[in-house]
């Protein structure tokens, strides 16, 4: 039987490429270390580690142990905080995970109502680059609840948040921003655009929309931030296709409502039925998710075609 211990080990060394980083991590000798580890791998039946000259890498054996481990670690966390809560020693920690457009869009405004009614409830963000890694991840046991746009044959529950809607970016001198209307995304198809890093789930996103629209969109430049992607727009670098809701207010770029409308369906998703404080979490963000900002207005024109929803 695998210990508990024995599992923090092997993932502290996966994570760190190192037995010396992973032993100063766990606060233990590298024999001792080491030790475990090989302990570990005759339970399993086979290596799960390779020793390379300058890092250490998990064998296939190994990456097929790493998803139960991390979950066994983090149901294990769970429980602990759980006991602890049952006799008042602390209010408990939620871990969220989410994808970037998400934390900076979605996000912090349920999470701001949240803390007003839960002050004492911690909340652990993790984000990833796309919602294939957020599922993965929270399959994995990262986390309590995942947010995010809806995930591919997930069998725990869903919960809908609403339609996250999307908008093009331009410098405000640009001449496609002095349209009153909705824009076609094929009028900019000979652009060069402002796109995402490869791996980043909106940069998938921006390459469908435009396929739609028939053509291959030409990046400008790359930005592995998302936030970056409006403000490298409104220099001219090239439009950007982005969430509205990560739009701030009194942003100095211009903004067009594209034809048809793009938009991305957000849920958030568990791996079975939520225990009470991460159900409480649901209906907080359920009450409090705006996938629109306020600031900004519907536009007056109608779309000429239905949605295309990503």
């Amino acid at each position: 039987m695998f210990s508990l211990r024995q599992l923090e080990y092997l993932v502290t060394v996966v994570d760190t490429g190192s037995f010396t980083r992973a032993a100063a991590l766990l606060h233990v000798t590298q024999p001792a270390l080491s030790h475990q580890v090989r302990a570990l791998e005759q339970q399993a039946g086979g290596r799960l580690l390779e020793r390379l000259p300058r890092t250490v890498r998990a064998t296939p054996m190994g990456r097929a142990l790493l998803p139960h481990a991390r979950a066994a670690l983090a149901d294990a966390e769970r429980a602990r905080l759980a006991a602890r809560q049952a006799v008042g020693l602390d209010c408990g920690e939620l871990e969220v995970a989410t994808v970037y457009s998400v934390a900076l869009g979605v996000l912090p405004p349920a999470l701001r109502a949240w803390h007003r009614a839960h002050p004492d409830v911690r909340v652990r963000l993790i984000e990833h680059r796309h919602v294939d890694e957020l599922a993965e991840a929270m399959a994995g046991g990262q986390a309590d609840v995942a947010v995010g746009p809806v995930p591919e044959e997930w069998e725990g529950p869903v919960r809908a948040l609403g339609e996250e809607e999307f908008v093009v970016v331009l410098p405000p001198d640009d001449p496609a921003a002095r349209g009153a209307g909705l824009l076609d995304l094929a009028e900019l198809a000979d652009r060069r655009w402002v796109h995402y890093a490869p791996g980043h789930g909106l940069a998938d996103l921006l390459d469908r929309a435009c396929a739609a629209a028939g053509f291959s969109p030409r990046p400008a430049v790359r930005t592995e931030q998302t936030a970056a992607a409006p403000v490298l727009a409104a220099t001219g670098l090239g439009p950007a296709l982005t969430p509205s809701n990560i739009v701030p207010a009194g942003f100095d770029g211009a903004l067009r409502w594209p034809d048809p409308p793009i938009t991305r369906r957000l849920v958030a998703y568990t791996r079975g039925e939520p225990d009470p404080l991460t159900a409480a979490f649901l209906d907080a963000l359920a009450a409090g998710c705006r996938p629109r900002p306020a600031h900004l207005t519907a536009p007056r024109a109608e779309p000429s075609r239905p949605p295309i929803r990503l």
